[in-house]
């Protein structure tokens, strides 16, 4: 599976978390995890850079910098690495 580049354009926004770093990200999202059916994630970085990981054979990484996004689609699993310092948040869209 890929990453999209956009969102569809029949979601909205309904919510999002609150800026983590790499001394605050949850554990959950650096393990293997999914969003629920429906539900569309913008992953956005505003400072630093984040490997989004998406496992399997064979995995894909994606590498978000500050100022980029990447956008998360529903039931898709995968976790996150911080790469050094960073400050990122998550969108929720449906």
């Amino acid at each position: 599976m890929t990453t999209a580049k956009n969102l569809p354009d029949h979601v909205e926004k309904y919510g999002e978390s609150s800026l983590f770093t790499e001394q605050t990200v949850p554990r959950k999202l650096l393990s293997d995890h999914h969003l629920k059916p429906g539900v569309w994630g913008r992953l956005c970085v505003s400072s630093g850079a984040l490997e989004f990981v998406i496992p399997g054979t064979p995995e894909q990484m994606h590498t978000i910098s500050e100022n980029e996004h990447l956008v998360i689609e529903p039931e898709q699993v995968h976790f996150v690495r911080p790469l050094g310092a960073v400050e990122f948040k998550i969108e929720f869209y449906r």
